[in-house]
């Protein structure tokens, strides 16, 4: 898979923009007539919802498939949020010839904060073969989408699925699948995109000392969606990148971020100071996987040395190839990053 970059002396430094000034004129004088929306398909209502476009195809869980089965739970009817559970059919042993319990992973899917459900095909199809791949249930969030739903949001749906997962481990008439197969001492949470945002500020918010008997044992962050005002090295080297050019991350920044607040806000850029930098510490173990053609690289590698400094175990891996949302296009580049989750999740 390229080059991959674990330590993080190896990582650009991208705290210095003062050089950039000339360049960021020239990058905005280009992007000036780029109209965003039509790049996204998307036409935003007066009333502040938003037209999607083509619909995109869906499938229906399937509790009798294989390898994997599936299966839609209700999570909050008052927000209307659900989750789809994904269970592989073929189960690990023990020594003892016993059915081996599975970790269990609450999964945030990728689509900007604006597209994409737990029943998009490409979603659905994601999850079983991480269910597959690493043998472990999947339990993949249906999140409210912005606009119609801004940020913490798309945090609170989070954590109600993290509280969900554990109210299973004690209720007698919890959710079988969970119950008869999960390993509530092996949970994580697992992210690409927005999802890797998403996870991580629904780690800092949920309270561990009252999580008992759920373990989180990790946070997984693909390719997590971070921002800011002042522009990188990499967002200007990439401004009109064919998958997500500048003005179209600015536009999903402010279609999710609370109103009335900009991209240094810390649901974008955690790397502002803040009352949540306390909280950081108490984040577990840390996987953060980039590609070095993503425009949010530089953000992605400072956020990985913000991490360091607050005394988080953190493992990253960047790749020298490969760019934002490559692991949906190319097949050998997904295995590759699913080895590299297995390796965090079982080592």
């Amino acid at each position: 898979m390229g080059s991959w970059l674990y330590a993080k002396n190896n990582m650009r430094n991208s705290s210095n923009h003062s050089y950039f000034s000339k360049e960021e004129e020239n990058t905005k004088t280009q992007m000036s007539r780029f109209d965003p929306y039509d790049h996204l398909n998307i036409e935003l209502n007066p009333d502040g919802t938003l037209n999607r476009g083509q619909a995109r195809p869906t499938i229906e869980a399937n509790p009798n498939g294989d390898p994997v089965v599936s299966k839609d739970v209700t999570l909050n009817v008052k927000t209307k949020t659900w989750v789809r559970i994904f269970r592989p059919t073929k189960l690990p042993s023990n020594s003892d010839n016993t059915i081996a319990r599975l970790p269990i992973v609450t999964y945030c899917h990728r689509g900007g904060w604006i597209f994409l459900s737990a029943a998009d095909f490409d979603v659905h199809t994601n999850c079983e073969e991480i269910a597959s791949k690493l043998l472990a249930i999947i339990v993949c969030v249906n999140y409210r989408l912005a606009p119609e739903s801004r940020l913490p949001a798309q945090y609170e749906d989070a954590v109600d699925a993290i509280n969900w997962v554990k109210e299973q481990a004690t209720n007698p008439n919890g959710e079988q699948w969970l119950r008869d197969y999960g390993d509530f001492s092996k949970c994580y949470l697992y992210g690409d995109g927005c999802g890797g945002n998403i996870v991580l500020y629904s780690g800092l918010k949920i309270d561990l000392t009252k999580m008992e008997p759920l373990k989180i044992a990790g946070i997984i962050m693909n390719q997590p969606m971070l921002g800011g005002i002042q522009r990188t090295e990499s967002e200007l080297r990439y401004a009109t990148d064919e998958i997500l050019p500048l003005p179209v991350l600015d536009l999903l920044w402010e279609l999710v971020l609370p109103k009335s607040t900009n991209r240094d806000h810390r649901y974008c850029n955690p790397m502002v100071q803040g009352p949540h930098k306390q909280m950081i510490s108490t984040l577990k173990r840390c996987l953060v996987i980039g590609f070095c053609g993503d425009p949010m690289i530089d953000r992605q590698q400072e956020f990985v040395e913000m991490l360091v400094a607050c005394g988080v175990q953190v493992e990253a891996c960047f790749d020298d190839y490969g760019f934002h949302n490559i692991d949906l296009v190319d097949r050998r580049r997904a295995i590759e990053l699913l080895d590299i989750v297995r390796e965090f999740m079982f080592r």
